[in-house]
């Protein structure tokens, strides 16, 4: 099962640590059990092309007709990158904000309006940031078909967020997932998940 293996490589690779004795501090101010880098994974060439040719595989399944694939600053732009040369397909990326000098591009790369886009991303906590991407690309006249991600910590607002903006998302792996293969690979006790679990519930009053 893809999301397992996935949920297996994120540990291995120490791109997800888990701490629930020691929370992390997220920058929101939110106190976390789970702290998640992605970015790690690049630095590992095994795990790197598992995760590229599965998320190749989610465009494919999902969304066939995708002519373009957009990576979302920063995290988002390696692994975007890498899918669209999996699938031979055009690549650009989105940043936070146009830049405030040279051309002002808040897109990098050549766009053409009707375009059918996948976009891509790391990891997916309420998803804010991801749909700006979206909009910055539907303004500009591309059909977003959706987004893919590496990993989703399940918030109930980013479905919410995500349905409102009729975005579909589909990911590899997801913290529901992960709980069991950490237990199974001794990164976690048994005795730690039912904690574990009530800060996906609620992230902002867990450990208040």
């Amino acid at each position: 099962m893809v999301a397992n293996k996935i949920a297996e490589i994120l540990l291995e690779a120490g791109a997800v640590k888990l701490s629930p004795a020691n929370p992390f501090t997220w920058s929101s101010g939110w106190k976390s059990p789970i702290y998640c880098d992605n970015r790690v994974v690049l630095s590992f060439p095994a795990y790197r092309k598992f995760i590229k040719e599965s998320l190749a595989q989610l465009v494919k399944n999902q969304y066939p007709t995708a002519d373009l694939i957009a990576g979302v600053a920063t995290a988002g732009i390696p692994q975007g990158a890498l899918v669209a040369d999996e699938l031979n397909l055009p690549f650009a990326y989105v940043r936070p904000k146009p830049k405030d000098h040279g051309m002002g591009n808040q897109i990098e790369g050549k766009i053409e309006k009707g375009q059918k886009v996948v976009i891509v991303e790391d990891l997916i906590s309420t998803g804010g940031s991801s749909l700006k991407a979206a909009e910055a690309l539907r303004n500009e006249g591309i059909e977003v078909l959706g987004m893919i991600a590496i990993f989703t910590y399940g918030f109930s607002v980013a479905d919410e967020n995500f349905k409102n903006a009729g975005l579909p998302l589909f990911c590899l792996s997801n913290y529901e997932t992960l709980l069991p293969v950490a237990v199974e690979k001794s990164y976690i006790t048994s005795s730690q998940v039912e904690s574990l679990a009530e800060w996906r519930k609620s992230p902002g009053t867990w450990g208040v």
